[in-house]
Formats: structure tokens, C-alpha cells, sequence
């Protein structure tokens, strides 16, 4: 059996420098909400696949609920697509490592308003896209977003909120950092195979929220059962742009 490696902050900070190789596609994200509450570690980790490991924070393991903007999607070489390159999405996470310890982001679901979208990404990406009925307005910089997954049973989910300011990036070894500043994601074929993916990008500049109204109802879809209570952490980010590179079939631990 190999030994699991924890990671350290140079870990978390190597991952943010640019991978290797060219980029495959540019994404624009903007209105970005992240909701998140403590969850025992051992309830996350027993819904993870083989080989990867629940990542924690000062002994806490984290759930988030991520409602934001997607803008100008499209492969590099080539110009956005009205009525494609816009959409909506919305994702349930966690942090997770691999033996090695590099960190990165498991997605428990990615529900999304484009269904091009879900199809690239379920069968390139290997990613749990779920089609879903979404909208979003804007007033006096005040976002209404709704996200009701298309799924027997699924209710209509609702956050409001405004970002309060530009924001500023997260110092290293903080909470807000460690949430926030996730450059790899894992994604798992239907035979078991561990795949990862990479995205580079400017560190976030986080910044506080006004949140009135928002719901765990996307979580309960994933069978995660989250506390009616406020998340524990609230954070926002603006408008980013965003590398992705190839996803790549993950190497035998060292």
C-alpha cells in the first residue's frame, strides 16, 4: 500500500505556477459566490473514489457550493460562440489529494444551463455535469441566481447576494486560501481510472458578501447533508480569466 503524503504549503503554491504545455481552451468567470460549511472529513471521504483523500484545513474538511458566470468559452484558437460560450453554472465541491499530496478540487456535481456543455465535459473532461434550469439577474449590483437541476425532485434553489468590493488575494496558509486557491481538479473514468486537469490563472481577489438567501438543495441532490444553518464562510471574486489545459491520466503514485 503507498504511503499518503500530506500536503505543505509549497504543495498548495506549486500548483498555482502554469503547468506545461499549451492550453486547450480560455473561460471567462465572473460573479463567482463560494459558500462553504465543515463536514466531517470521514462522510466526504467515503464518497471519494480510490486514491484520492479528503484535504483539510487545521483538521476540518470543507463542502462548497459554488454559484458563478461562465463567459467566452472556447477552444484557443478560436473566437466565443453566441448562445454557446455564455452559460451559467453552479458546482458542489470538496478538497481533496492524492497520494503524493498534490491538492486539488473533486466535484460531487456541476450543474450547468448550456447542454453542449455538459456533454464536453461529461466525455472529455469526466466530469458529473448535470443539466439544469438556471437564470440570473443583475440589479444595482445585486445578483439573483437560481439553479433547479433537472432530476425528479429537484427544487428550486436561490441565492442572493452582492459582492462588496474588488477584494484582494488570500495570504497563504489561511482558510480563505485554502478554499479559494485550487488549481487541479481530479476526475475519475467508468473503469476507475484517475485523471487530472489543470486551469491557471491570477490569484483570486477575494472579497466579502452580502448573502440573504441561499440553499442547500444542490448538495442534497448529491446525497450531502448540509445544515440549514449559514455557511461558516462566505467569499466572493469578480471576473477572472482562465487557461485550461488537457486533462491527463494520472501517473502511478511516486
Amino acid at each position: 500500500m503507498a504511503s499518503v503524503r500530506t500536503p505543505l504549503l509549497s504543495d498548495r503554491l506549486a500548483v498555482r505556477e502554469p503547468p506545461p504545455g499549451r492550453a486547450v481552451m480560455r473561460q471567462r468567470w465572473s460573479r463567482l459566490l463560494f459558500l462553504h460549511w465543515p463536514v466531517p472529513a470521514e462522510t466526504l471521504q467515503s464518497k471519494l473514489p480510490p486514491g484520492l483523500h479528503v484535504d483539510t484545513h487545521d483538521g476540518v474538511a470543507w463542502l462548497g457550493i459554488v454559484p458563478f458566470y461562465m463567459e467566452r468559452i472556447r477552444p484557443v484558437a478560436l473566437p466565443p460562440v453566441p448562445g454557446v460560450s455564455w452559460f451559467l453554472e453552479l458546482n458542489i465541491r470538496t478538497y481533496v489529494h492524492d497520494d503524493d499530496g498534490t491538492p486539488g478540487i473533486w466535484f460531487f456535481s456541476l450543474d450547468c444551463n448550456q447542454p453542449l456543455a455538459v456533454e464536453v465535459a461529461r466525455r472529455f473532461f469526466h466530469l458529473p455535469y448535470q443539466h439544469a434550469l438556471m437564470s440570473a439577474e443583475e440589479s444595482n449590483g445585486r445578483v439573483r441566481y437560481h439553479c433547479q437541476r433537472e432530476t425528479d425532485g429537484a427544487q428550486d434553489a436561490v441565492f442572493n447576494y452582492e459582492i462588496c468590493h474588488t477584494g484582494s488575494p488570500a495570504d497563504p496558509d489561511t482558510l480563505e486560501f485554502f478554499l479559494a486557491e485550487r488549481y487541479l481538479l481530479y476526475s475519475v473514468t467508468a473503469d476507475g481510472s484517475l485523471f487530472t486537469g489543470r486551469v491557471h490563472h491570477p490569484p483570486y481577489r477575494l472579497a466579502p458578501v452580502d448573502c440573504d438567501e441561499w440553499s442547500v438543495e444542490p448538495a442534497r441532490l448529491d446525497g450531502l447533508d448540509l445544515p440549514e444553518t449559514p455557511p461558516a464562510s462566505i467569499l466572493g471574486a469578480e471576473t477572472m480569466d482562465v487557461r485550461i489545459f488537457p486533462l491527463m491520466k494520472k501517473r502511478p503514485s511516486r
